[in-house]
């Protein structure tokens, strides 16, 4: 038996990257799936590959930043499997754009999806885990949320936000037998720089060589189900280069400093 067998998982952000990768990764531990994105034919998708009962997969399409969905969303959760075990807050979006381009509004969602999002669900799951005194939420914050780099200010300060708001979670909700497991990784072989937002608030539509390069997002979801196993508190999951840069940011931060504003985006 594995450590998630029957264990209720919701992921936001499901329907493509490391969020379809982690479904897949808990389908294959045996756990029931509730998936949300903004596609449904996406999300559907994802349940039909994970090969899951039909009855053991809840679809719930939902735009995250509808925070006043939240709340009827946790109630579908809970109607229709009794409790949420693990909440995996993994919908997400990046930016390429510098500063002073920057429309205030490109600043504003990049806060509503990478930040607001997961409080307001968070706000609607925890009663649930306080009340079942278990739970476990599991965070996608970025080596963004540790290192500030060019072109990428509305992303890292979100980022940012997220491990500091999971961090006073993690304190008070010990006493509750509340888990929380930060995830920080670097380059992973995903879409997120095709679709990150450019200045204007459009999608970039190029990918980066980094993130080509990247980690298959395969092998970043089996490393986040063994650090949820083991309770970790906060896992760096990356090359050799992004890894090196968090524990170089907090020994020597101002070589950090000067390699980053060096290191300007293709």
């Amino acid at each position: 038996m594995t450590a998630f067998k029957d264990k209720v998982v919701w992921i936001t952000g499901a329907s493509s990257g490391i969020g379809e990768a982690l479904a897949l990764a808990f389908a294959e531990e045996g756990a029931k799936l509730v998936l949300t994105a903004r596609r449904e034919a996406e999300l559907q998708r994802v349940k039909n590959k994970t090969g899951l009962p039909d009855h053991h997969v809840l679809i719930i399409p939902m735009d995250v930043t509808d925070f006043e969905k939240a709340a009827p969303a946790a109630e579908q959760v809970i109607g229709h499997f009794g409790r949420i075990d693990i909440m995996v807050h993994n919908a997400g979006i990046s930016q390429r754009s510098y500063i002073q381009d920057t429309d205030f509004e490109v600043y504003r969602k990049l806060m509503d999806v990478n930040f607001f999002s997961t409080v307001a669900l968070t706000k609607a799951i925890l009663p649930h885990m306080v009340a079942q005194k278990s739970g476990h939420f599991v965070v996608i914050s970025s080596v963004a949320g540790k290192i500030g780099t060019i072109m990428r200010s509305g992303y890292n300060a979100a980022k940012h936000a997220v491990i500091g708001f999971y961090d006073s979670l993690r304190a008070e909700g010990y006493k509750d037998n509340i888990q929380v497991t930060t995830v920080l990784p670097g380059y992973i072989k995903t879409n997120i720089s095709l679709n990150a937002l450019n200045a204007a608030g459009d999608k970039f539509g190029k990918m980066d060589r980094n993130q080509q390069n990247g980690i298959p997002a395969e092998e970043c979801a089996e490393r986040i189900l063994q650090a949820v196993k083991n309770n970790k508190r906060e896992i760096y999951i990356g090359g050799f280069r992004e890894v090196a840069g968090l524990y170089m940011k907090r020994f020597f931060p101002g070589f950090v400093f000067n390699q980053v504003r060096k290191d300007v985006p293709e």
